[in-house]
């Protein structure tokens, strides 16, 4: 006798969901919420069976970091890492990926640009299609403008040159990765081509990405620093010392 189709169906212990916070006073207590609230979804269907919320707080100069102490204090389920000096985005996402204990791990921003009940779908791609990535692509783009359209097309178009990886939108701030992926790689980036270097890490070592797309909210409140020259130079600088890393790097064997 053979099991039912429900019976086989892939269940997940824990869902961590982090947030790199520098200066996030106005949208920290929006973003917990809307976690609580698909978290909350996902246990009610089954697809989970408890979560976690992390704020990674990256010495923010504002209330950020005593807003996500009440918070933790207010719900077993919220938790926050405190930087002690900034350390910028690539910093913050090595923190909250160390931080989390999910057996599935999503980070995005605090700013929230996508739905959360993307989230929901998410999951049930990556168990249906037995994937260890899911990254998602906004579909449209133009809320941000000219310029930050240019940028990340000639972004996308580098990675692709320099490492093969097609993939849409690398950028985004919504990557849902199985523990087994986090285990097997180690990130080495500071700034923003950690969300890059993820995949491509990921994509080396034989594990299974698959996409989906989104509609997209631009930032209303705060200031995005990401086009910054700094920021760029950053970049290039970690996809010239990420190209020499991967000369070693062999596929893990996984099942």
């Amino acid at each position: 006798m053979t099991a039912s189709p429900e019976l086989e169906r892939e269940h997940f212990a824990l869902l961590s969901i982090f947030f790199p916070m520098w200066n996030e006073e106005a949208y920290i207590h929006r973003a917990v919420r809307a976690a609580k609230e698909i978290c909350a979804r996902l246990v009610a269907d089954g697809e989970i069976v408890d979560y976690e919320i992390i704020v990674v707080d990256d010495a923010s100069t504002d209330a950020t970091g005593r807003l996500a102490d009440e918070l933790a204090a207010a719900d077993p389920h919220v938790r926050v890492v405190h930087h002690p000096r900034n350390r910028k985005l690539g910093g913050s996402i090595k923190s909250g990926f160390a931080a989390a204990k999910g057996d599935l791990v999503l980070y995005t921003d605090a700013d929230l640009p996508f739905e959360m009940i993307e989230i929901v779908r998410a999951v049930r791609v990556l168990r249906t299609y037995e994937a260890d990535v899911v990254s998602a692509y906004r579909f449209d783009r133009t809320g941000e403008g000219p310029r930050r359209a240019v940028y990340s097309w000639t972004y996308n178009f580098l990675i692709q040159a320099m490492f093969g990886i097609r993939l849409r939108d690398i950028n985004f701030a919504f990557k849902l990765c199985r523990r087994r992926v986090l285990d097997h790689i180690t990130l080495s980036s500071e700034g923003s081509f950690i969300d890059a270097e993820l995949i491509i890490r990921a994509k080396r070592s034989g594990f299974e990405i698959v996409q989906i797309g989104v509609d997209y909210f631009p930032r209303t409140r705060g200031v995005s620093t990401l086009s910054s020259f700094g920021v760029i130079r950053t970049i290039v600088r970690e996809m010239m010392a990420l190209r020499k890393d991967l000369r070693s790097l062999t596929a893990v064997a996984h099942t």
